[in-house]
């Protein structure tokens, strides 16, 4: 992304908006799943049930306590370090 350009972001208020969260960072980084996967220690299928939101009750669960304690969760796409997803 150019300097100044503006960063994509992302507001999670489900599992599901934190999977397509995920899935839309890891294709901009022109990542696959299996790529993310094995840098995180996951099965590439695991991964790929976040996405779709398949898998995402433990996510659901956390995203509701941080609701009821006020928070708001916000992720910005940054430029990523040296070879970090």
């Amino acid at each position: 992304m150019e300097h100044g350009e503006r960063q994509p972001t992302w507001t999670v208020r489900s599992g599901q908006d934190l999977g397509r969260a995920i899935a839309d960072i890891r294709s901009r980084r022109g990542l696959t799943q299996q790529q993310v996967a094995d840098k995180v220690g996951l099965t590439r299928g695991y991964l790929a049930k976040i996405e779709t939101g398949r898998s995402v009750t433990l996510l659901d669960h956390l995203l509701r306590i941080l609701r009821r304690l006020g928070a708001t969760v916000t992720i910005t796409l940054t430029k990523p370090d040296n070879g970090s997803a």
